[in-house]
């Protein structure tokens, strides 16, 4: 299952931050991602092979509203 990542883009992970929070903001792509913590503000960079495993789904999508 193949998924195109943006830049603004929120996603849940399949396990939690210490801080407590799962979504994160994606704020990098590539070959590396880097990907922002929404409570905490903590920035944390993967590669692709990690972050592709560690993403549950895609909460939003980059420029859509907050329903």
């Amino acid at each position: 299952m193949s998924f195109n990542y943006e830049i603004g883009d929120v996603i849940q992970t399949r396990k939690k931050h210490p801080c407590g929070s799962d979504q994160w903001t994606v704020i990098r792509t590539g070959v590396d991602f880097k990907i922002k913590c929404i409570k905490c503000g903590r920035i944390v960079m993967l590669d692709r092979e990690t972050f592709l495993k560690r993403v549950k789904k895609i909460v939003q999508k980059a420029g859509e509203s907050v329903q």
